[in-house]
């Protein structure tokens, strides 16, 4: 769960950019989007193997590692 101390000296547009990014970095907007619908199980099985198989090419290509 995400939270965001706002300190006295903090604006809130500051605060909001901070909560918003907490969010981004755990997942919890793009999970909450899976979640809005019901996902056949073959729907999702077909959804992690791409990510598997996108994500093995990514760690075979020789100039993705180059930055």
């Amino acid at each position: 769960m995400a939270k965001v101390q706002i300190s006295e000296n903090e604006s809130l547009r500051e605060a909001i950019r901070r909560f918003k990014k907490m969010c981004d970095k755990e997942g919890i907007i793009n999970q909450s989007k899976r979640y809005a619908y019901f996902e056949k199980p073959s729907d999702k099985r077909r959804r992690e193997a791409s990510r598997r198989i996108k994500n093995i090419k990514k760690a075979q290509n020789p100039d993705a590692n180059v930055a």
